[in-house]
């Protein structure tokens, strides 16, 4: 008799953390895609790591950063902050995510792979709710389709490559024990 494997708690957080690395290069992968196809001509690399010089040219991910540190140790970042803080928090955003996505996922009986369409679908939605709030997007209604659909095509990628990759992470025995 062949026995059920199961995720730990800390296991399916761990494989939600490392799922969140590579469903962050999904979406990254996509967006990048997108770019090269409007003509776009920087490498993976240069576009991946593109300089942000200031905090007017640093993406919603950097504001949100600057904000929280900025509220916390009750000091204004220099520009020379704007790449660092912008990187950081795009990759501990994506990754944190799967974290939650692991611990779910894992108290499900069945997962699959295909629920990381709702899950990307959830992350996209929850961006357009919070950012607003903080006054960095707009509400939704008043994006256009394309700019609706490139966003949520890119979450969607985001979404299956976090649940692929965390399908097969819990099947890796440092995260699991048997039942």
């Amino acid at each position: 008799m062949r026995t059920r494997k199961q995720l730990t708690p800390l296991g399916a957080v761990g494989a939600g953390l490392a799922a969140g690395v590579v469903g962050t290069v999904c979406m990254d992968a996509a967006r990048f895609l997108r770019q090269r196809r409007a003509g776009g001509e920087h490498n993976a690399l240069h576009w991946e790591f593109a300089p942000v010089r200031t905090w007017q040219e640093a993406p919603d991910p950097g504001q949100v950063g600057k904000r929280l540190v900025e509220a916390f140790t009750r000091r204004e970042l220099p520009d020379s902050a704007a790449f660092p803080v912008s990187t950081l928090m795009h990759w501990s955003y994506g990754v944190g995510n799967a974290a939650f996505y692991g611990a779910v996922s894992a108290s499900l009986r069945k997962p699959h792979v295909l629920y990381g369409l709702p899950y990307g679908a959830l992350v996209w939605l929850s961006g357009y709710v919070v950012l607003p709030i903080a006054g960095l997007y707009k509400p939704i209604w008043r994006y256009d389709a394309k700019t609706l659909g490139d966003d949520l095509t890119a979450h969607l990628a985001y979404g299956l490559g976090t649940s692929s990759a965390f399908w097969l992470l819990s099947r890796v025995p440092v995260f699991s024990r048997r039942l």
